[in-house]
């Protein structure tokens, strides 16, 4: 197909978003949460481009218009991560458009992100919700599946989107691995241990064995079928009062917790990468910043040095 540089107009625009959506589901399979995103990101970007004064954007490019744009959300405080979340979007949907016959070339650069340190729960924290809980106090009609859910989150870092959509022949509960299939479509191995394996098993038994007509997922609800990413996050955030200190509580932080532990014990940096299902190893490395600082803090407290300076202050 012959590619050319084509200035289209919003109703243009507007005709292959439906498109765009079905080639990220379809050809990219990314996840339903990204698919709304960008939907939200381009019918923003239309409504802007149909408020332009029409005699003002038949003389811009396409470009020219997106780049206003960002300009406009700049001013109005959009915080930079939702900014760089649209530039994804418009790249996409350039390549897509591409696969059209239309070239935009709009080389948009992402702007600078501040980089934020995981924000994760301590051993101590995790150890007290997945063993001092007793299932009778947790406010849940299904507490075996809910302990099963959290303990097999923090023994294999997998997210929300990948739990839910786990079926009963990904699991291999002999040797304790799950197959996953993560983004993009590409699979691969977790690993749980025994705790996990006992949780699981114990909420097959006694509670998922009820639904002989359910899905094939592993995880289910009162109705026999699978849980959305949005139940996984009720489920979770249940377990917050019982921490001892005020502190919110997340699927993704569970990950988080997952992988800063596991940095913490010494493990290689490359397979808590392969866990986690990060495509390359700097989404990983920013693991390395919170165990970097955690030194940092058990140096001022614990380390002789300091101790021998809190002596000669005394």
């Amino acid at each position: 197909m012959e590619t050319k540089t084509t200035i289209i107009d919003w109703k243009e625009f507007q005709e292959k978003r439906d498109e765009f959506i079905t080639y990220l589901s379809v050809e990219k399979n990314l996840s339903i949460h990204t698919q709304r995103a960008y939907t939200l990101d381009i019918d923003q970007f239309i409504d802007f481009w149909r408020s332009l004064p029409q005699d003002e954007a038949q003389h811009l490019t396409c470009r020219q218009i997106i780049e206003r744009f960002l300009i406009s959300l700049f001013y109005k405080k959009i915080d930079k991560s939702s900014i760089a979340r649209k530039l994804s979007c418009f790249k996409s949907f350039e390549k897509f458009l591409r696969t059209q016959g239309i070239k935009l070339d709009l080389k948009l650069t992402r702007p600078r992100l501040d980089k934020k340190l995981p924000i994760y729960l301590s051993v101590d924290e995790v150890f007290h919700l997945l063993d001092e809980v007793k299932d009778d106090e947790l406010p849940t009609q299904r507490p075996l599946r809910d302990k099963a859910i959290f303990e097999l989150m923090y023994a294999t870092g997998i997210r929300c989107s990948e739990l839910v959509n786990i079926k009963l022949k990904d699991i291999d509960i002999d040797n304790k691995t799950i197959r996953i299939i993560g983004k993009g479509n590409k699979e691969r191995i977790v690993l749980f241990g025994n705790k996990a394996k006992e949780k699981i098993e114990s909420y097959i038994h006694h509670e998922r064995q009820a639904y002989t007509q359910a899905d094939e997922n592993l995880f289910l609800n009162q109705w026999g079928r699978s849980l959305t990413s949005r139940s996984i996050q009720r489920i979770i955030v249940m377990f917050r009062k019982f921490l001892k200190v005020e502190r919110a509580i997340t699927p993704h932080k569970i990950r988080h917790s997952f992988a800063t532990h596991l940095l913490s014990l010494g493990v290689d940096l490359r397979i808590i990468q392969e866990l986690l299902g990060h495509k390359t190893v700097a989404s990983t490395e920013r693991y390395t910043h919170v165990s970097i600082e955690r030194l940092s803090n058990l140096c001022d407290t614990i380390h002789p040095i300091h101790n021998m300076i809190k002596r000669h202050k005394a």
